[in-house]
């Protein structure tokens, strides 16, 4: 286990990989940690130095008392790359993960060289949407939600939802509900349409977080991207079909010249 204490946060995160080889970040979605990418990272070429995390209040990460907002997310995953001695990296995110790619991207151009917005947005939802889910979560906790996010987060052929479930239910209370106040408080229309970068977008057709049409909505904000539609997948399609992901993952890798 590996625990990079940045000051103000211990964040738990893994590096495989040989050093020196093309880096590649992922960051996970709401409520779940990094373990959402094991099977995709057993499907991409060899030789990249890939690091995970778990992000502020998720998974081994501290989880202190929130509300958090999107700048320090993507403070965390900033520090979090230069201690790891990553920069010019490939970063994909994942729900509020593609928020911190977004924020990160338009922060720190030496950091990122190229982006992959998988099922996000530049903003996901309303705030009184988050203030109902904040205020549902404190008062019966994170089982209260669980069925109804799962139903949203998997394609309905989609029967083994365990793993993401164990997840969900482990989350901090304190973690959940302080990413949630930074994805209501975070609308990235604006930086993300200045971004000038290589960039993909992945979608869901099932899904029922991030439809594809927001997906598309917010990668179209960038010129020369494009988005790819998994079929049969919802939110979590790195899950669900980790192959298909990491095939659609490795062709934009290789276009950019990262393998």
């Amino acid at each position: 286990m590996q625990i990079a204490d940045l000051g103000d946060i211990r964040l738990h995160y893994r590096l495989d990989g040989p050093e020196g080889g093309a880096p590649l970040v992922f960051a996970n979605a709401l409520g779940t940690d990094l373990r959402i990418w094991d099977d995709v990272v057993g499907h991409l070429p060899e030789g990249l130095r890939i690091l995970r995390y778990d992000m502020r209040g998720h998974g081994l990460s501290d989880a202190p008392e929130g509300p958090y907002s999107m700048g320090q997310l993507v403070r965390d995953a900033e520090q979090l790359m230069e201690h790891a001695g990553m920069k010019d990296a490939v970063f994909v995110g994942l729900s509020i993960g593609g928020m911190v790619a977004q924020g990160l991207a338009a922060k720190r151009l030496d950091l990122v060289r190229g982006l992959v917005l998988s099922h996000t947005a530049a903003k996901i939802g309303t705030r009184q949407i988050w203030a109902d889910r904040i205020a549902l979560v404190q008062a019966q906790g994170l089982g209260a939600i669980v069925e109804d996010t799962l139903d949203k987060w998997f394609s309905p052929d989609c029967h083994d939802r365990h793993a993401i479930r164990h997840m969900l239910e482990r989350t901090p209370v304190e973690g959940y509900t302080g990413c949630c106040h930074a994805i209501s408080g975070t609308d990235f229309m604006t930086p993300t349409s200045g971004l000038r970068l290589p960039a993909l977008g992945i979608a869901g057709a099932d899904d029922g977080s991030t439809p594809p049409d927001l997906v598309r909505e917010t990668v179209d904000l960038i010129p020369g991207a494009q988005v790819r539609l998994m079929r049969g997948a919802g939110h979590m399609a790195c899950v669900e079909k980790p192959a298909e992901y990491a095939e659609i993952l490795s062709g934009f890798l290789t276009a950019q010249g990262h393998v």
